[in-house]
C-alpha cells in the first residue's frame, strides 16, 4: 500500500471509493486490466468496457488524475497528464449486505450483496522508462523476416 509521504515525493496521487455496490471479484477484473497503463489509455479503456463495474472504476481513476492535478497546482509543480501512469490498483472487501430471499416451502435463502473499496495510485512516469516503439512480438517477427 501506497505511503502518503511517499506519494508527495514522487508526486503521485491516490483516489479511494469505499463501499461500492460491485462484487470484489467483479471489480478486480478490470483493475487487473488497467494497472500499469496509462492514465487516459485507462480511462479510454473503461469508458468502453461493457462490464457494470466500469463505471465505478472509471470514476476512481479520474479522480485520480483530478487529485494529482490539484496536488501539482498547489505545489506549482509542473504535471503533464499524458505522462501519469495507474502505478497501484486494487480493490478490496467491503461490508457484505445480508439478505433473506423467500423459497419453496417456507425456506429462506441467504442472498449476499457484496460491497468493495476500489483504491488506483496515480503517478509519474519514470524518467528512465521509454515509450516502446513497437512490441516485442513486432520485433521478433521483423528479425526473422529477410
Amino acid at each position: 500500500m501506497a505511503d502518503k509521504s511517499l506519494l508527495e515525493d514522487v508526486g503521485a496521487a491516490r483516489a479511494q471509493a469505499k463501499h461500492v455496490r460491485v462484487t470484489p471479484m467483479k471489480a478486480r477484473r478490470l483493475v487487473d486490466v488497467i494497472r500499469g497503463m496509462r492514465a487516459e489509455e485507462a480511462l479510454a479503456v473503461l469508458k468502453f468496457a461493457p462490464q457494470s463495474a466500469s463505471e465505478p472504476v472509471y470514476k476512481v481513476v479520474a479522480s485520480a488524475v483530478a487529485n494529482a492535478r490539484h496536488a501539482a497546482e498547489r505545489d506549482s509543480r509542473r504535471l503533464d497528464v499524458d505522462d501519469l501512469v495507474v502505478a497501484e490498483a486494487y480493490v478490496d472487501e467491503g461490508p457484505t449486505l445480508k439478505r433473506f430471499r423467500p423459497r419453496a416451502q417456507g425456506r429462506a435463502f441467504r442472498v449476499r450483496k457484496r460491497t468493495s473499496h476500489i483504491t488506483v495510485v496515480v503517478a509519474p512516469r519514470a524518467e528512465d522508462e521509454q515509450k516502446p516503439t513497437s512490441s516485442p512480438r513486432a520485433a521478433r517477427t521483423k528479425r526473422r523476416t529477410r
